[in-house]
């Protein structure tokens, strides 16, 4: 039933395809989207999602100047590449990724006035985030979000650990204008950013506590990211297995119905929860 209610969704945008791009934004494709967020059944989402995101492609085909579009792109793209992975797609998951990437790039050069050379210079970065305001919250986050998430299957590389540095820079401004933007999601960036390594390798894990203790505080302890990503990155990282456990424990006992509007965001924070946990022999 519910599979059948994703693909009726799916059918009356693809009807709707001719039409006026912002009406069928506003009218189908956004709750479309939110109703995403609200499933709980990750193999649902993972076999169905992608006829939606064909749909995104086809509209913005047809409409490549569109904001809104073009957002709801990079954060679809975002999302579905994050459950595909905790479907076990990781392989999948890191092609789509660039998706998300190439689709936040554009975001970010349209909404920055800059070249995708000049996002890559950090003086120009930096001049053209001091310009934005509070109404470009949504472009920079989910933009520097999809940038980042490709980032983390490049390997390490050391042209991926400079872009990771312009990504810190677009979260920097988000905090400053909105903090609380995406359940304070460009917290728990920079404190994984700055928690996934120890101080003698260049760590901050004082910012990074810093960080999590406001996303936490943010999203009420109910946006299960922040918990996650606190426990891998560190818990892990100061060899705290206390505060690992206590964190993974709280996301596995959390009811999901409890917040209802990102039941599927938190659901992939339960799978990943329940893995980490089982590996903590092998971290600690």
């Amino acid at each position: 039933m519910e599979k059948c209610k994703l693909f009726v969704i799916i059918g009356a945008v693809m009807f709707l395809l001719a039409g006026c791009a912002s009406f069928v934004v506003s009218t189908v494709v956004e709750p479309a989207v939110e109703n995403l967020q609200k499933q709980t059944d990750l193999e649902l989402v993972c076999e169905g999602a992608p006829a939606f995101l064909l749909m995104i492609d086809s509209l913005l085909a047809d409409n490549p100047a569109s904001n809104s579009l073009r957002l709801t792109a990079t954060r679809s793209y975002s999302c579905y590449s994050t459950a595909l992975a905790a479907c076990g797609g990781k392989e999948r998951a890191a092609s789509l990724s660039a998706k998300a990437k190439n689709h936040g790039l554009t975001l970010l050069a349209d909404r920055l006035g800059l070249s995708a050379t000049k996002i890559s210079a950090p003086e120009d970065l930096r001049r053209a985030l001091a310009s934005c305001a509070r109404r470009d919250v949504p472009n920079l986050f989910w933009g520097g979000y999809g940038w980042a998430l490709w980032l983390q299957y490049q390997g390490g590389a050391p042209a991926s650990l400079a872009d990771l540095i312009k990504v810190e820079q677009i979260m920097l401004r988000v905090v400053e204008l909105d903090e609380g933007y995406y359940h304070g999601a460009a917290h728990i960036f920079l404190g994984s950013y700055y928690g996934s390594r120890s101080e003698m390798l260049g760590g901050r894990p004082a910012a990074a506590r810093a960080h999590f203790d406001r996303a936490l505080a943010l999203g009420n302890r109910h946006f299960l990211p922040a918990q996650v990503a606190l426990a891998d990155t560190y818990a892990r990282t100061m060899f705290d297995r206390e505060l690992f456990e206590q964190l993974l424990q709280e996301v596995i006992d959390f009811p999901l119905e409890t917040e209802p509007d990102f039941a599927l965001v938190n659901q992939v924070a339960k799978k990943r929860a329940k893995e980490l946990l089982a590996d903590a022999d092998r971290y600690f």
